[in-house]
Formats: structure tokens, sequence, C-alpha cells
């Protein structure tokens, strides 16, 4: 029942901006944790960001992309946002967002995916 579509994909320079949004419909996203993953070509998927549901909103992020992406959930508009800043060119990927019932970096723990939005960053 459950349903989501990413949006706000693009090309970018380095050192731009970014805002991914995950809508859900079907269900209220209240409950779930969401999870940002990405895969670039010829490389595995990775998780990226996941903010907790039931009303924790605990926060995590991969390595890779601490202190320049941040994630946060506006449940009232069943919407969660990954903000991507001073992005890299190795930050192009597709970009899909998925709902469970907690946070985890392996994405067969989550229920549900959305479609992906692919981000290019090239100068």
């Amino acid at each position: 029942q459950l349903q989501l579509v990413e949006s706000g994909g693009g090309l970018v320079q380095p050192g731009g901006s970014l805002r991914l949004s995950c809508v859900a419909s079907g269900y209220t996203l209240y409950y779930y944790a969401i999870g940002w993953f990405r895969q670039a070509p010829g490389k595995e998927r990775e998780g990226v960001s996941c903010i907790s549901g039931r009303g924790s909103s605990s926060t995590s992020y991969a390595d890779s992309v601490k202190g320049r992406f941040t994630i946060s959930r506006d449940n009232a508009k069943n919407t969660v946002y990954l903000q991507m800043n001073n992005l890299k060119p190795e930050d192009t990927a597709i970009y899909s967002c998925a709902a469970g019932w907690a946070c985890s970096s392996s994405g067969p723990d989550y229920d549900r995916w959305g479609q992906g939005t692919q981000v290019t960053v090239s100068s």
C-alpha cells in the first residue's frame, strides 16, 4: 500500500547543492524509518543516510557524506528530504529512498522503495 516517489535530482556543478524529496502515499510516513541509498555505475548500492520513524527522528549518515548532507522529515507533508551541499563528482549516482521498520545500512531490511532519481555532479 505504501508508495514512495523521489524527486529533485538533476545536474549540478561541483560545490553546488541539491535537495531530494521522498513523498509517501497510501500510508502515513510517521511510522517508518526512511533511508536514502545511492548506486553509481559499476558500484554496489550504498546507504547514504537514514532518519528514524515513530517520533524519534534520529539521523545517521555514511562517512562519505557527513557534514555535507542533511536528512529531515516533515510528517505533516508525508515527506523526507535529503539536502545535499558541497556536492562532489563522486556523489553522482541514482538516489533512492526506502521505508522500513528501523534504520539500517542494508537495503534488504527495507520494505518499500521509490523509483530513484538521477543526481549528476559535473562541471
